[in-house]
């Protein structure tokens, strides 16, 4: 397989500028999760005076020490907990994803206590929701480290509460797909939240510190009159001895987790996996890129308008640099082609420019026969969409356009997406954007995404309102047109970013460029094993005595 030639000048002035302005964003992204961190650990003396552990400690202990984790949706709230960016403070209440428990690829929440004693946040709700998605779809075991304080009442809101119950339903359909479900309950789990332990196949429960009950003493007594302790309501000992809910009682967070650790040893669960074959090439290995990946933070582009060939960012990506370009003369402005990621194969597809006629074409070719061949596929997104004029609604872009979606859609491989720079427009859907449920899709800093361009809207509505204006035989008001620009380019501006979209869980996490290889790498790893990984499904979720 041929390797692709860089022909990047990392000393450019465009490549400086790109670096630096990438080099602010990632500070930015960092600042955001630290501030998220910072707030937690702002609870560790109530933690130690409980005895408890705080949440991402408790991951810690829950995780294989030196075993890749990766999280998801760390943004996941940015700005819609708090309209101020310097006083949101992302993740959603939640700490999530995928990482190995005594060598098992698991999906691990953690509902993060030390804020708000782990109150529920809307988008906190989307994002468990989006992570049981993740693991039933992948076939991964879950597991949910429970302490929370249930729903915020002075906020209230009903669409929470109905959106709220999916995640019940996501829980019975893990169980029922036979996919392990383990609850290990730190602290509260009240109201609804019961229904988490109350829903796993395995509860491990803290004792004098756990607590499950549909009604709390103070509910219990507004609603009823009747007076009882936590203890007596739903305390972890009553619930091991009495109740039922409960399969093991552990002494302390600590030994919680350790118990979890042996429950899942004892599941036998890579059984069910048989191991991949190792590459095909000499020593079981595989070869590191030509280049260096500190270079995608030069070439990501901070400018969508200026041209990039994302050949550049694939030589930086795959194995040796090996790029097997798929009719590179045809469409040339959509590049595809074979390559592989840790000794892993996949087709990849990414833009040089709009999607044309030849260029969807080429697209579906190529996405067909990566099915045939049972190869994922890689989309790197970076276009500003489908092409319009008369030229090409002639040639065809509309049907042609469609026939691209229509391989997209019903593609029986894994599909990950990377948002690396541009994403407007229909070119969003043809380059399995989210709402074409990518198996995994991530952004880079860089990244914007709308339905097109902010000056193209701001044209487009300004043509509207003179034309409006011209046709009711009203003198052009050029001032009330100057000022609706300006008002849908910061409409759009606001919402383009990356930062934006993430937080509202549009993608999986905003990541580093320069780890794009290694989250691909791990998230090809976890479709494999998913495909491979026979299940022993039941008609329902299991059902407690």
């Amino acid at each position: 397989m041929p390797a692709l030639e860089s022909r990047v000048v990392p000393q450019g002035e465009a490549f400086q500028a790109n670096s630096a302005a990438l080099q602010v964003q990632l500070g930015r992204l960092r600042e955001l999760e630290a501030r998220t961190r910072d707030k937690s650990a702002a609870s560790a003396p109530l933690f130690a005076k409980r005895g408890q552990l705080l949440p991402r400690e408790r991951l810690g202990a829950l995780l294989d020490a030196g075993a890749p984790f990766l999280e998801m949706a760390t943004l996941a709230g940015y700005c819609l907990d708090h309209p101020d960016p310097e006083r949101s403070v992302p993740g959603g209440g939640l700490v999530g994803g995928i990482g190995f428990v005594g060598g098992v690829r698991c999906m691990v929440v953690a509902d993060d206590s030390g804020i708000d004693a782990g109150a529920v946040q809307p988008m906190g709700i989307e994002k468990f929701q989006r992570l049981q998605q993740v693991a039933l779809a992948q076939k991964l075991p879950f597991i949910h480290l429970v302490e929370c304080a249930g729903a915020n009442l002075l906020d209230y809101k009903v669409e929470t509460f109905i959106h709220g119950g999916s995640g019940f339903y996501w829980l019975a359909r893990l169980s029922a797909a036979g996919l392990p479900v383990i609850s290990v309950v730190h602290g509260s789990s009240t109201a609804g939240g019961a229904y988490m332990p109350g829903l796993s196949d395995y509860v491990v429960m803290v004792r004098e510190r756990a607590k499950a009950f549909l009604a709390g003493p103070p509910l219990l007594k507004a609603a009823t009159g009747e007076i009882a302790s936590e203890e007596e309501l739903g305390g972890a000992q009553m619930h091991a001895a009495v109740s039922g809910l409960a399969e093991y009682l552990a002494e302390d967070d600590a030994d919680a987790l350790r118990i979890t650790r042996e429950l899942v040893a004892s599941l036998g669960w890579n059984g069910g996996a048989p191991r991949a074959a190792a590459p095909a090439v000499a020593g079981g290995g595989y070869q590191a890129p030509l280049y260096d990946a500190a270079e995608l933070l030069g070439i990501a582009p901070s400018d969508q308008r200026k041209p990039l060939d994302m050949r550049e960012v694939i030589a930086r990506i795959v194995d040796g640099s090996a790029f097997l370009e798929f009719k590179p003369g045809y469409g040339a402005a959509t590049v595809t082609g074979h390559a592989a990621i840790c000794g892993m194969a996949v087709g990849i597809i990414t833009n040089n420019g709009p999607l044309d006629p030849a260029g969807a074409t080429k697209a579906a070719h190529f996405i067909q026969l990566c099915c045939q061949s049972g190869t994922p596929l890689v989309f790197l997104q970076n276009t500003t969409g489908f092409m319009v004029g008369k030229a090409y609604e002639q040639a065809g872009m509309i049907k042609h356009g469609s026939k691209m979606i229509q391989a997209l859609a019903n593609a029986n491989v894994p599909r990950i997406t990377v948002h690396c720079g541009a994403s407007f427009g229909a070119g969003n859907y043809g380059m399995s954007g989210r709402g074409f449920m990518p198996d995994f899709c991530f952004s880079w800093p860089n990244a914007r995404t709308a339905v097109m361009g902010a000056e193209q809207a701001a044209a487009t509505m300004a043509i509207v309102m003179e034309g409006s204006m011209r046709r009711k035989g009203q003198e052009v008001d050029h001032a009330a047109i100057a000022a609706m620009r300006a008002k849908v380019i910061d409409t759009f501006e606001r919402q383009t970013d990356a930062f934006t979209t993430s937080g509202r869980l549009l993608d999986d996490g905003v990541i580093d460029p320069r780890d794009t290889r290694k989250v691909l790498a791990c998230v090809l790893a976890v479709c494999d094993e998913a495909r491979r990984r026979e299940l022993r499904p039941v008609q329902f979720g299991i059902a407690r005595p």
